[in-house]
């Protein structure tokens, strides 16, 4: 069976974000402002999301491990040291996201929570609203959408290369003859799986529960590919003769593998930072050492550009002394066609040639879209290569997914011989030791040359050299602000230059920058990087490049500058609206949360309210960093009814937020009734009528009541007089013996301050 290499590629999930406050752990509210970075992936979908659907986030903290001190530990034992650094720093810093999100769950609006050590992050899946609330929490650096892996289609190829001819091209056998076929290495490849019952690999799976890992689910127990994709790569590095010739470059290393892909060909930026976390720690327990030497990875996103979305995971690996190798993409022959994470700095990336050394058309070319010095780092073999397949069979396959696993093998090989190398300089001695192809010197189609696995053993063996390492491999700042890093080198093999160093990465309009010392003299030492941020950058993470150099030898090291969103606050009043009645009072609480340490007053006031309406006045007038105070706005009596718009502000330097609230007025005022409407008497009789005062609004207090329109010849009497409001009084009308006959209208007026009202009543004397 033949069927063709293709790269894996990467598709971008639908995430979405909003923003709220964790303050007291209520639930979620309207938009505040942002203080993490949110990725441009996320900031379009924001406003399809609907309130209640279920989005996927990757929520980055602040505080970053720092694995410096693994350099003076065994390589063997720095997986484990790293496992036991990144995992109390995420136990340590995350227990407040952790617990917010425990509330939210239980609230139903949060259904899953995965904390990703290796990172420092937590995977989440949940409503907008949280995720913003997240965004806006003092501890969350930037959020990061999940992204969606695209397993590869086959198709098939012909070649009529000889079976093992890539294996002898890269120099391997020379090694095996020397003793080096890989013994007592693991290596790892995270892929679609492995068939573990192909006869070229089922004998060199290490096997147990600490050599298999699948993030999915679906295969918890036994190595599986539904692919073959990951068996083809798995085959390159460590496949056997069964078939009649050796397929592996360390035929005599042991494998394991994450299953990064689901069987449905897809899998998820979570899936993928739990499987690097894996492999630093792969029983869970960082005391024993159990983490592989080579990590190979075959696949890249689809999207252009410098992703970072695994770079964190990429420093962790390295630091530990595993050089994570990948296959550079297919997607050339136009230059600039480099891919994440590939590209990103701490990525050893590799390239395709066929056997005659001509570079396979589609290999993706630099320059590098992260500031790497060229891309791809190395080629190797990638045309019609003889590999294993799935069913025990075999296929030749072509691209960059199975020229890099041919780099992963001969590292093998050289870490059996050398086992003490930092990952620093297993790519020196690949780099250096390379068969120069294309335009002399490294070029952004070759990289450094093709691969040559007895060159790099001679290089190791005899050639002085320097590595170059910086910590911590990510600092924070505001806007303006200054982080540091110190910048390591090592000397080997007697190395004795001076070294020079410079930073890439960064406009001078961004920042300035300053070694200290600029050159370490001697190959060995350190120096303090310092860089100082504008006031104008743009918060956002920048991957910084550090290069070492000495005479014709360059190295690079990786570190990345996240700037935050500046100090800042968020200023919320509640309730949104009061209703009062003219006279009385109303009252708001207008509370200031303070986002990346903000710790300044906050001067409050008030607009919006006219000043025959009432007065306003806070307690406190100033806010200090966080915290409430009580707005009292008071009406007066007399105040017009209506509905007044009013906002508060709130203001500490240069910086300014607003909240507007509403106050309802409903203005005080009576009316006046007369019941019956009309009485007929005779001379010498008395007539009733009962007068109501009845409240718009509110009570007016007393109502000064008066009658009018009497005949001659009559008296009248208002009790009580005057009435209260609401309240009623009897109006008793006498008629007297001369009393003139006729209808009368009466009028009655009712008078309180500057308020009159009037009601009538008919009056009949016989």
């Amino acid at each position: 069976m033949r069927r063709a290499s293709l790269l894996l590629a990467l598709t971008l999930l639908t995430t979405v974000l909003a923003s709220g406050t964790a303050a007291a752990w209520a639930a979620p509210q309207a938009a505040a402002p942002r203080a993490a970075v949110i990725a441009p992936q996320l900031q379009a979908q924001l406003g399809a999301a609907g309130q209640n659907e279920m989005v996927k986030a990757i929520v980055v903290l602040k505080s970053q491990a720092d694995l410096a001190s693994l350099r003076g530990i065994a390589r063997k034992d720095r997986p484990g040291a790293a496992a036991r650094i990144l995992r109390a720093r995420a136990d340590n810093t995350q227990r407040a996201l952790r617990a917010l999100l425990k509330v939210r769950q239980a609230q139903g609006l949060v259904s899953d929570i995965e904390p990703l050590w290796i990172i420092n992050a937590i995977a989440v899946t949940a409503t907008p609203a949280v995720i913003s609330e997240l965004a806006a929490h003092q501890d969350v650096r930037e959020i990061r959408p999940d992204l969606a892996v695209a397993a590869p289609q086959t198709a098939a190829t012909a070649t009529s290369a000889p079976a093992e001819s890539n294996v002898a091209l890269v120099n391997a056998p020379a090694l095996w003859d020397l003793g080096y076929r890989g013994q007592g290495i693991v290596v790892a490849n995270m892929d679609t799986g492995v068939d573990v019952t192909h006869p070229d690999l089922a004998s060199r799976w290490r096997g147990g529960t600490n050599s298999w890992y699948d993030p999915n689910g679906e295969h918890p127990a036994t190595p599986t590919d539904v692919s073959g994709h990951g068996t083809w790569t798995m085959g390159v590095m460590v496949g056997g003769d069964a078939g009649g010739s050796s397929l592996g470059v360390a035929p005599d290393a042991t494998w394991i593998a994450v299953k990064i892909f689901n069987d449905r060909g897809t899998a998820t930026s979570t899936g993928i930072h739990q499987g690097f976390q894996w492999l630093l720690d792969p029983d869970g327990n960082p005391a024993t050492a159990d983490a592989p030497d080579v990590v190979n990875n075959s696949w890249t996103m689809s999207a252009s550009g410098c992703l970072l979305d695994f770079q964190p995971d990429l420093a962790s690996v390295r630091a530990a002394g595993i050089l994570p190798v990948f296959a550079a993409g297919n997607y050339g022959p136009l230059s600039g066609s480099s891919a994440s994470p590939a590209n990103n700095p701490e990525a050893f990336a590799v390239g395709a040639t066929d056997d005659a050394d001509v570079l396979y058309p589609y290999s993706s070319r630099g320059p590098s879209s992260c500031g790497q010095p060229v891309y791809p780092q190395l080629v190797a073999p990638g045309v019609g290569i003889h590999t294993t397949d799935l069913y025990g069979l075999y296929a030749d396959e072509t691209g960059t997914s199975v020229a890099a696993p041919h780099v992963a093998g001969a590292l093998a090989l050289l870490l059996q011989a050398f086992p003490g190398m930092s990952a620093d300089r297993q790519a020196a001695a690949l780099e250096n030791s390379a068969i120069d192809l294309g335009a002399a010197g490294p070029d952004n189609s070759y990289g450094d040359g093709r691969l040559d696995a007895l060159a790099a053993y001679q290089w190791l063996s005899t050639t002085p050299d320097f590595t170059s390492s910086v910590s911590p491999s990510s600092a924070s700042t505001a806007p303006g602000g200054a982080v540091s890093y110190t910048v390591s080198v090592s000397p080997v093999n007697g190395f004795t230059g001076d070294v020079s160093l410079t930073l890439s990465g960064l406009s001078a309009g961004q920042a300035n920058w300053s070694f200290s010392p600029s050159v370490i003299a001697g190959g060995s030492g350190s120096a303090q990087l310092t860089v100082s941020t504008a006031a104008s950058i743009a918060a956002g993470t920048y991957p910084l490049t550090i290069t070492a150099t000495s005479g014709a030898t360059v190295h690079t090291a990786a570190a990345a500058l996240a700037v935050t969103a500046p100090p800042d606050f968020t200023l919320s009043a509640a309730p949104a609206s009061r209703s009062v009645v003219a006279g009385a009072g109303a009252t708001y609480t207008v509370g200031v949360a303070s986002l990346n340490g903000f710790a300044d007053n906050v001067s409050l006031s008030l607009t919006g309210l006219p000043s025959g309406v009432g007065t306003a006045s806070f307690s406190p007038q100033v806010i200090a960093g966080v915290g409430s105070s009580q707005l009292t706005v008071t009406t007066s009596p007399t105040a017009p009814g209506g509905t007044y718009p009013l906002t508060i502000t709130g203001i500490a330097g240069g910086v300014t937020h607003t909240a507007a609230v509403t106050l309802a007025v409903s203005a005080r005022d009576f009316a006046l009734s007369v019941s019956p409407s009309s009485v007929t008497i005779s001379r010498n009789q008395s007539a009733k009528y009962t007068v109501g005062v009845s409240v718009a609004g509110g009570s007016v207090g007393k109502v000064s009541l008066a009658v009018a329109g009497l005949p001659t010849g009559t008296t009248s009497v208002l009790s009580p007089n005057p009435v209260g409001s609401p309240g009623s009084s009897t109006l008793t009308v006498k008629a007297t013996s001369s009393a003139r006959r006729g209808t009368y209208t009466l009028r009655i007026t009712g008078t309180s301050g500057s308020l009159l009202h009037t009601a009538t009543a008919t009056l009949t004397v016989r």
